[in-house]
């Protein structure tokens, strides 16, 4: 089955000028189960990360300061959120379910997070509306716990995973591939263990091709036991803050080939949103929707019928 992490935490606990784009984490729902892709029964509810697990990946002043509310307007200006007790606990309840994602990955082949992505929260500081690095953190985690021995981050987000790639820059047991626009914030960029910078306004082709020339090798030669895979629609075109030009059907592939391949190889992937800015939320909508509608098919549906 399944398994799509959801809370009404993730939506409405932000304050009333992030909401617009805040509103896909219960359009994607609603749609899935208007269309009978998914039910009721798909969802689970995560449980809040405990501080112990914060710590495993955040340092304890950095934690301190979000438990206590005692950032500064300095600290707090690039995050970009209002801080709030319930945007804190937005974000550990957003992280937790990220790892047990990954959890259920292992059981079923794949597991989905409605939010998560968080992938520009340092150890010590958030930015890019991210207060805790969910990945990082469920990596750390699957790690010290003995469940997973290595990981493989495929971060497509149009933007690069700078806190990633800061996070894991010392845990060969994680590698970290960031595929991004070059010209796309963060304009000070960290060094992941694969970057590909791409030009401003590529489109479908060229795009997936380079996916296609580099995705088989990484999983070839690292040989990790799960993925957690950053599935961002902020490579469309349509994308307010994107400099990339996917259009929906270039979107599509680019799970399918991610996707087929994971399945391909017996590997978990645990997936996680990111980011989506188009002016018409139909359009980040739909893409995000195409994500889950290709894992029940792919990992699901397409199972089920070749059992038969």
């Amino acid at each position: 089955m399944l398994k799509i992490a959801y809370s009404e935490i993730f939506r409405y606990s932000v304050p009333e000028k992030h909401r617009f784009p805040m509103q896909k984490y219960t359009m994607i729902p609603e749609r899935l189960l208007a269309e009978g892709i998914i039910t009721q029964a798909n969802f689970f509810a995560p449980k809040k990360l405990s501080e112990e697990e914060i710590l495993t990946t955040h340092t304890t002043e950095y934690w301190h300061k979000l438990k206590t509310q005692t950032l500064t307007a300095k600290e707090a200006r690039p995050i970009g959120f209002e801080m709030t007790p319930t945007l804190v606990d937005r974000g550990r309840y957003i992280a937790h379910a990220t790892y047990e994602c990954a959890l259920y990955a292992q059981q079923y082949g794949v597991a989905m997070n409605v939010a998560g992505g968080t992938h520009h929260a340092f150890a010590d500081h958030g930015e890019g509306f991210c207060v805790f690095n969910d990945v990082c953190i469920a990596s750390n985690l699957l790690l010290a716990r003995g469940q997973a021995k290595k990981i493989l981050v495929v971060d497509l987000d149009v933007h690069q995973g700078n806190g990633n790639a800061s996070i894991m820059a010392d845990e060969p047991r994680v590698f970290v591939f960031s595929m991004h626009g070059a010209k796309n914030y963060p304009f000070r960029k960290q060094i992941s263990d694969l970057d590909i910078e791409l030009a401003t306004d590529m489109e479908d082709t060229e795009y997936l091709q380079i996916l296609a020339d580099t995705l088989p090798r990484l999983i070839t030669e690292f040989a990790p036991d799960i993925i957690f895979y950053q599935s961002a629609v902020d490579v469309l075109a349509t994308d307010k803050l994107g400099k990339l030009a996917l259009s929906q059907e270039g979107c599509k592939a680019r799970d399918e080939y991610v996707l087929r391949h994971a399945k391909a190889a017996n590997i978990p992937v645990a997936i996680v949103m990111g980011g989506g800015y188009s002016e018409d939320i139909e359009d980040v909508v739909e893409a995000h929707c195409n994500t889950f509608r290709l894992a029940q098919q792919i990992f699901f549906d397409e199972a089920s019928s070749n059992s038969n």
